[in-house]
């Protein structure tokens, strides 16, 4: 993303007039508006210097450095972005495809087939037992931290099935009491994180080998390195952590 940085925090700049000259866009969208401001998200070349005083930086290093209602934009921008650099062609025949007029989707111009940005449904889960959390070591992670447990919907399921299939795949646990906790749109690509809470019903942990290496109960004040707050991850947990440190007073 294309920032000033100013000591710790980082502007998000207006660009416009002299200053696109130096940008050659490869793709541009109007993307909504923040209080009274237009915002467009646009794709530049690779190796596009940027407008002195200005850097191009990283989303994830980007979080608590610029306002939330920017970074949640800029998510959105990357998602629209992504799509439209990877959704180029019609899958029913093969046409290239255009952009539909009014409205966020791309239509062929041979078969009249309308493709829409993809969203791709996932469920993210907190398992709680007692004064414990079950948080588990994923393969993919490149740092030693643990997590919540999260996988994606698969056809003819409902989220609680979802929840009950990879709790028990991944680690071997039973859940009751299945509760809505909230969403997140996470651009990586295009997933919608929704997040839930459950209670352990039963089992031993039995990890599957593949996503998952390792899997632990961890008391709620004896925590391992956990996700960042940029993730509904870390909100689940945090909640966690919160119910029973006020539960201790």
């Amino acid at each position: 993303m294309l920032v000033a940085i100013d000591g710790e925090k980082a502007a998000v700049p207006s660009v416009h007039g002299e200053n696109n000259k130096n940008l050659p866009l490869l793709r541009k969208h109007y993307i909504g508006t923040l209080g009274d401001i237009n915002c467009y998200a646009a794709e530049v070349t690779q190796g596009t210097s940027p407008p002195e005083g200005m850097v191009f930086h990283g989303l994830w290093g980007l979080f608590g450095r610029i306002a939330d209602e920017f970074h949640r934009t800029a998510l959105r921008a990357m998602h629209i972005i992504d799509w439209d650099r990877t959704d180029q062609y019609c899958s029913r025949c093969g046409t290239k495809s255009e952009l539909k007029i009014g409205e966020r989707a791309k239509i062929c111009p041979a078969c009249n087939a309308l493709s829409f940005p993809r969203i791709s449904p996932a469920v993210i889960v907190l398992v709680e037992r007692g004064r414990k959390v079950l948080l588990a070591r994923a393969a993919r992670f490149t740092r030693d931290w643990y997590s919540v447990l999260a996988g994606f919907v698969e056809p003819g399921e409902t989220l609680e099935d979802v929840v009950r299939r990879e709790v028990k795949e991944e680690t071997g646990i039973d859940v009751k009491d299945i509760r809505y906790f909230g969403s997140q749109p996470w651009p990586f690509p295009d997933s919608l994180m929704i997040a839930f809470m459950a209670r352990y019903a039963g089992g031993e942990i039995q990890v599957d080998g593949n996503e998952i290496v390792e899997a632990r109960w961890f008391e709620y004040d004896r925590l391992p390195h956990i996700p960042g707050r940029i993730s509904i991850a870390r909100a689940l947990i945090d909640w966690f952590v919160e119910k029973h440190t006020k539960g201790k007073r």
